[in-house]
């Protein structure tokens, strides 16, 4: 047993011990002494004379040691001991023994890691430890430069073509070469916590991607990293090391607690296993007795199949997870947990496994202080106990944290600043002279004091000028700085390999054996099939629905077997039920791209191999294909009449078994190759392209040149048609011979189609198409294994800051009042606004009561989220807004500035004393949200021009406002970032803090009088917190109104503040009030209330205000915080200014605007279209792949279809020509409808932010993305035109020229519009392109070429002239032949009256045609325009 008094002197409250404060000392020692003594000694003692507990230890010895492993004691709730296999253990059984080890995870951990350590060091055994070195480190990249960076249409086009010169050496590329990290050396070592800082781009990511061995292959790389002395080829990194990444990705559809079991699982339980069974000989050996939870807890943890559940546990606890452990993580579609909650499932995932070194990419974001507080605190007493390894890079840290790690590690501009003990940094930069000031956290003073605009307020050394010293300086001044020297000394002396404990360092790739690699993915996968089950039964049901159109338009009654056109009806509907099955399958290819970002995280962190991911997905599949072919056949086979024998239906049945599992193999193959949506569509239609086109329906075989006859062969579509005719066609029904034939019926309509009438094709089909099946998922296996994710953001350098080096720029402080103004004066004009106030009283919002809540017996109708609120907030003054999660600080904010789309109001809103009328409101106010929602192609400059273009009245002519966007772009320090592309968040562009600085700079181009900010400054480090602030108090001084929400201020942020409005949970206030010099308000305020424990010298008001206003705080001192303040003197004063302001000044009147937007609609029509020329000529991943994909799939039909225009001498030829026009509408069509989804979803989220802003009304902006696509389509129909009406040779006579193009153009259009309109009609892109899929389908169905018209039922014949593709068909086919007097061989009559008798064709019907391929144009525009007038599918 470990002596009492030893986990007396460390289970003392942790955090207390660090704040080391007179107060914590005081209270830990209370504490300990109450929580240790008593209890633990005497349930000890209790124990220990245990006698039956005893003779079951001694039972438990004497079994192998084996079976030893895998038995341990368990308590039960009284106390009474049981004996347990360890495999059987419940979850119930777990969460008892967890209860018992670690209650409270900030207080429990510690000890409980201690009774670990203990219990290993009593027998001697040693826990391996890693060190890790990195010794004269250089990595370079290389990247473009200047608007060269800008992803335009031609640079994406020369970079392409310059790209390939490169390679070949013909031509040098332009790429300039950037240093990430120059020459840094340093040792990580075990045992010890590093922080790592540094500023935004400061190369902290590549030094941990450096150090986990995770790098880009692209960049360059000198120097060398070790662990333990061995080089990164001597063992593998990526099970050794756990990277843990600034971006979360994880699968939205399963729950905390599964992702990180499915991690555990994977990642095995390393040396774990190999330990326990020496622990445990030679606990045997010594006769020691450990402690039974103990005991329990690692055998569980080390045995396979268990190990994942009860570390998973363990780690959920700590994390503070397992409140949410059985929330589903959640994504764009799926509501899930919440940011912060994200972050750390993404940790978790990494330490859940056996890691020894963890490297940590900024954890915190959006994490508020206490909870990374705790995380950190947690890691460190695992690394100190257990010997861990850990670097860990934070954005903001607060000082309690800070003071957690031992070392800190500072970079800057890609240089080692300082690497050593946190105690002695600052002496470093006091040797420098530059001292951190009292109220400073000493991890902002780090990051700011080797940035240009902070440096010169730290500098100490009055007598000395100041001068600006670069990184380079510090870093070489840190070099003969004594802590430099010592790590540099030991640097020169060699790790010594025989040293490093043999379990340290990780040999084998994978966690766990090839069996249970593949046990644990297809569990994985049957779960997530489970959780998308609506999808498959969606799939199923539309194929239910397409079955019945099927079945009742080829019904059986109206097919008769007398002619070959009667064959040809019977082939058309076997075709077509080919495609359908087969098309059927394309759901495979989003739901693969869409796992596939976690999956390679997954592949690169050597959780599985890829063939362990693959098979899964294809085996659990096939009982879906069962239930959706076995519906369709077993609906449909009789109906349509095909041949009544019972083995003919069943070898039906067979064969489009095969075709779906062929087409899923398929999807997924070119999912896997294709990576992105866009890649992946374009080369899957591509691929389905050739099928379709060769798969020996749409051109015979006889008509197929030579040069693409392999493409007949390889088509799998080709075997598929030709096995399903046969069975068809071989049947008794088709064995008569017609008058003037030569053959039975059957074998002549398959051998006009160019099929073989065999009956043992319909076996080669089976054969060829298991062969694809096995084919397409080999690919599949080794296409993930060995292909990369695309498009890592690429390094670009911005011109102004390769010209910018030696100006410094100018220092904006505005701590003294007063000469800020001045500055701004002497800047030059401001716009004249009128500054405003605005005041709130008793306030109430409340939505209607959730039905989850009303089903647990809520009697109420609404749930209330505001109490009565009141307030006033002036001009020139800067209030905080602030409170714990869930106290209503955004909903306040949304409801003052009208942002709500629901829920109800009550309350009086004033502006200046008069009421608030949300049209006026919108043009007076700005709205930064906390989400910085931009149009990703556009710069900065632009955006900020734009947004000026449309909200500042009309009488500021043009030169006056590009002066006041300069003067603004200046005030918030965007001006050497004018150039730079806005970008994606998270995928590439501007960072987030040059983000949240554009979304301030917007709303302020507006020049509006009262500003709300939504949480300006989270997930920012402290420098860019700093900025941002200082563009915040800049915009106050000029004495507009600014309100903002805010999260973790730091004590500087939080004191640059002039008011306090703070709420508590469920929406009430609790101070509202100034802050005054150093917070004194505040603290007097709360110091005043009986219990409230007074602050601590230099700790955070920000931090102890929230500690002591905590809910858990108003129960243990039995008030109500609200009461107290409206009780106070406080809320008088408040209540008499609220009266004040509330009645207008004399000589004001109301805000009265002469139209609702400050532009007429023809200036809103011209901004939304210049703004959508600029995103869509950035956009080349859609507007140059959308021309290279036409002129492509224009060359292949050119050479497919060559001169076959000229030939119309058999009705074949006619259907060929006929093909090759369907194909090429059906194709490039859902091409375009399917690649212009994406933009307009990702433009929509802008449009809504804009619209709310009072930018311009709904059409203008429909208007120009209807018109920016009428000319890029114009080129793609142009393009498309001439090449195809060339090779195929048809008439060249003016008209017949100009009806092809037109009938082209008007279709690319429609389509486009189409796929427009879909999403501004659904909430999604996912839903759009569901939605749009089954149209193509029932197109498709209906276009006159499967079917033609005449043959159509007559109670489905209406649904023809609705159909779009069919009147381009009509258009296409009767400009081309309508008026050709050619007689036709085989048939005795002439090309028109063919046309005529078989399709309905009429020449002189081409007016009526065109108007109507105009019309649907039109009408799909319109309703674009009205979805996204009328739908807004953003829920506030």
């Amino acid at each position: 047993m470990e002596p009492a008094d030893l986990s007396n002197l460390r289970g003392r409250s942790l955090r207390a011990s660090i704040r080391g404060s007179m107060r914590g000392s005081i209270r830990e020692n209370s504490n300990s002494i109450w929580r240790n003594n008593g209890a633990e000694v005497f349930s000890r003692s209790a124990r220990d004379e245990d006698d039956e507990e005893a003779l079951k230890w001694a039972a438990l010895e004497k079994l192998p040691t084996y079976d030893r492993l895998r038995k341990g004691i368990l308590f039960g709730s009284q106390g009474a001991a049981a004996e347990v296999d360890v495999d059987d253990s419940g979850v119930l059984e777990r969460k008892n023994l967890l209860e018992r080890l670690v209650k409270v995870a900030d207080e429990d951990n510690e000890k409980f890691l201690l009774k670990l350590k203990n219990r290993i060091d009593r027998v001697g055994i040693d826990f391996p430890s890693i060190e890790v070195r990195f010794e004269h480190l250089n990595i370079d990249a290389d990247a473009y430069v200047g608007s060269r960076a800008l992803p335009t249409f031609t640079n994406f086009i020369s970079n392409f073509v310059e790209g390939l010169l490169d390679s070949i050496h013909i031509l040098p590329s332009k790429k300039r070469q950037v240093t990430i990290l120059k020459d840094v050396s340093g040792i990580v070592k075990p045992c010890r916590m590093t922080l790592l800082l540094g500023p935004p781009g400061s190369g902290k990511t590549t030094l941990l991607l450096a150090l986990a061995g995770k790098l880009d292959s692209a960049l360059k790389v000198t120097g060398k990293v070790t662990y333990n002395g061995h080089e990164l080829h001597e063992f593998v990194p990526q099970r050794t090391a756990a990277y843990i990444s600034q971006h979360d990705l994880h699968i939205g559809e399963m729950t905390v607690r599964e992702t990180l079991e499915f991690s555990a699982r994977c990642q095995g339980v390393g040396s774990r296993y190999e330990m326990l069974a020496e622990l445990s000989r030679r606990e045997k050996a010594a006769n020691i007795k450990p402690d039974a939870d103990i005991d329990m807890f690692m055998k569980a943890a080390s045995t396979e199949g268990q190990e994942a559940k009860v570390v998973t546990d363990y780690i959920l606890k700590i994390l503070g997870l397992d409140i949410c452990a059985d929330t589903m993580v959640g994504d764009q579609m799926i509501r899930g947990i919440s940011g912060g909650q994200k972050k750390r499932v993404t940790t978790g995932e990494m330490i859940v496994g056996p890691s020894k070194a963890l490297f940590m990419d900024e954890i915190s974001t959006g994490l508020d202080s206490s909870t990374t507080y705790s995380i950190v605190n947690s890691l460190k007493q695992s690394v100190r106990i257990m010997k861990g390894t850990a670097l860990i890079s934070l954005l903001q840290p607060a000082p309690e944290t800070y003071n957690l790690f031992d070392d800190i590690i500072l970079l800057s501009d890609g240089y080692i600043v300082y690497e050593g003990p946190r105690e002695e940094v600052l002496e470093f930069f006091e040797s420098m002279g530059f001292k951190c000031p009292e109220r400073k956290g000493a991890a902002d003073f780090l990051q700011e004091v080797t940035s240009k605009k902070d440096q010169q307020q730290y500098w100490i050394r009055r007598d000395e000028p100041y001068r600006f010293i670069t990184s380079k300086e510090f870093a070489e001044a840190y070099q003969s700085f004594h802590v430099g020297r010592k790590v540099s000394d030991e640097l020169k002396t060699t790790f010594d390999k025989s040293k490093s404990h043999p379990a340290a360092l990780t040999t084998q790739k994978y966690g766990i054996g090839k069996r249970q690699l593949l046990k644990v993915c297809t569990e994985r996968e049957l779960l997530l099939m489970q959780r998308n089950s609506f999808v498959y039964l969606f799939k199923f049901f539309q194929l239910l629905i397409i079955a019945l159109m099927t079945m009742t338009i080829f019904f059986r009654t109206k097919m008769p077997r007398d002619s070959a056109e009667d064959g040809g009806i019977y082939s058309g509907a076997l075709f077509f039920v080919v495609i359908m099955i087969m098309f059927n399958g394309l759901s495979e290819l989003p739901m693969t791209l869409y796992k596939l970002p976690v999956f390679y995280k997954q592949r690169d962190f050597l959780f599985y191999p890829s063939w362990a991911y693959a098979i899964p997905s294809w085996i659990l599949k096939i009982p879906v294909t069962f239930a959706e072919v076995g519906m369709w056949v077993f609906l449909t086979y009789y109906v349509m009449g095909f041949d009544p024998n019972v083995g003919r239906f069943f070898k039906q049945f067979l064969l489009l078994l095969l075709v779906n599992q062929m087409a899923s193999a398929l999807f997924r193959f070119i999912a896997a190759v294709g990576r992105t949506m866009g890649v992946a569509s374009t080369f899957g239609a591509f691929a389905l392209l050739l099928q379709f086109a060769l798969g020996g329906f749409i051109l015979a075989r006889n008509d197929v040149k030579d040069w693409w006859i392999w493409g007949y062969w390889t088509s799998p579509l080709m075997y598929s048609v030709n096995a399903i005719l046969v069975n068809e066609f071989d049947g008794q029904k088709w064995k008569h011979i017609v008058a003037g034939g030569t053959e039975p019926l059957g074998a002549a309509v398959v051998r006009a189609r160019g099929f073989f009438p065999d009956a043992y094709w319909y076996w080669i089909g089976v054969g060829a198409l298991a062969g694809f099946i096995v084919m397409f998922n080999i690919a599949y296996s080794v296409a993930l294994a060995y292909l990369n994710p695309f498009d890592k953001p690429q390094a670009t350098i911005s011109d102004e800051s390769e010209n910018n080096e030696s100006e410094s720029s100018p220092q904006i402080t505005s701590t003294q009042e007063g000469d800020s103004a001045s500055e701004n004066k002497k800047k030059g004009m401001v716009l004249p606004f009128d500054p405003h106030s605005i005041t709130f009283d008793e306030v109430v919002y409340s939505v209607d009561m959730p039905p989850e809540m009303r089903e647990s017996g809520t009697s109420d109708n609404r749930l209330v989220l505001l109490k009565s609120v009141s307030g006033a907030f002036r001009p020139g003054v800067l209030t905080a807004l602030m409170g714990v999660s869930g106290a209503g600080k955004t909903t306040l904010m949304d409801v003052l500035a009208g942002r709500k789309t629901g829920g109800y109001i009550d309350g009086s809103i004033k502006i200046s004393g008069y009421p608030k009328k949300q049209d006026t409101f919108a043009r007076i106010s700005g709205y930064c949200e906390q989400n910085d929602i931009h149009s990703p192609y556009v710069t900065v400059f632009e955006s900020l021009v734009y947004s000026a273009w449309l909200r500042l009245p009309q009488d500021v002519n043009e030169e006056k406002r590009m002066m006041f966007v300069e003067e603004v772009m200046d005030l918030v320090e965007l001006t050497p970032l004018r150039s730079a592309l806005v970008g994606l968040p998270g995928v590439n562009g501007l960072s987030t803090e040059q983000r949240k600085r554009l979304t301030i700079a917007v709303e302020l181009v507006a020049n509006p009088s009262i500003i709300f900010m939504d949480e300006p400054t989270s997930g920012l480090d402290a420098r860019a917190a700093a900025i941002v602030m200082r563009a915040v108090r800049n915009t106050v001084d000029t004495g507009r109104t600014v309100v903002c929400t805010i999260h973790q201020p730091s004590i500087d942020i939080f004191e640059a503040f002039d008011e306090l409005f703070l709420m508590k949970r469920g929406g009430q206030e609790i101070y509202v009030g100034p802050l005054g010099r150093q917070s004194c308000h505040l603290i007097k305020y709360f110091e005043s209330i009986p219990g409230v424990s007074k602050i601590v010298e230099g700790y955070n008001p920000a931090t102890w205000m929230l500690e002591v206003t905590a809910s858990s705080q108003e129960m243990a001192l039995g008030v109500d915080f609200t009461d107290l303040y409206k009780k106070s003197d406080l809320y008088r004063r408040n209540k008499a200014l609220i009266d004040e302001l509330s009645v207008p000044r004399p000589g004001t009147s109301d805000l009265h605007f002469d139209s609702e937007f400050s532009q007429p609609f023809w200036t809103q029509c011209m901004a939304c279209l210049w703004k959508q020329h600029w995103s869509y000529w950035r956009n080349p991943a859609y507007t140059a792949v959308r021309l290279i994909f036409t002129t492509f799939i224009a060359l292949i039909f050119g050479t497919m279809f060559w001169d076959i225009g000229t030939k119309v001498s058999r009705n074949q030829d006619l259907v060929n020509a006929m093909g090759s026009m369907y194909a090429a509408v059906l194709f490039l069509g859902v091409q375009n409808s399917s690649s212009v989804q994406p933009v307009v979803s990702v433009e929509r989220t802008v449009f809504y932010r804009e619209k709310a802003a009072g930018m311009y009304s709904a059409i203008p902006y429909a208007f120009a993305q209807v018109l920016i696509e009428i000319p890029y389509i114009f080129v793609q129909a142009t393009v498309y035109g001439l090449i195809v009406y060339s090779m195929i040779g048809f008439e060249w006579t003016v008209a017949k020229f100009f009806w092809d193009f037109f009938f082209m153009f008007f279709t690319f259009l429609y389509f486009t519009f189409f796929g427009m309109m879909t999403v501004a009609v659904t909430p999604n892109q996912n839903v759009a392109s569901i939605v749009a899929g089954f149209f193509y389908t029932v197109w498709n169905l209906f276009s006159g070429f499967i079917v033609p018209r005449p043959r159509i039922p007559i109670w489905w014949r209406w649904y023809y002239w609705g159909c779009p593709i069919a009147w381009t068909l009509y258009g296409l086919v009767a400009s081309q032949f309508g008026d050709l007097q050619d007689p036709l061989t085989d048939q005795n009559q002439t090309v028109e009256q063919f046309l005529r008798s078989n399709f309905g064709f009429k020449h002189d019907f081409l007016g009526v045609v065109a108007a109507v391929i105009v019309a649907f144009a039109v009408v799909f525009a319109f309703t674009f325009a009205l979805g996204i007038k009328a739908f807004n599918f953003q829920r506030r």
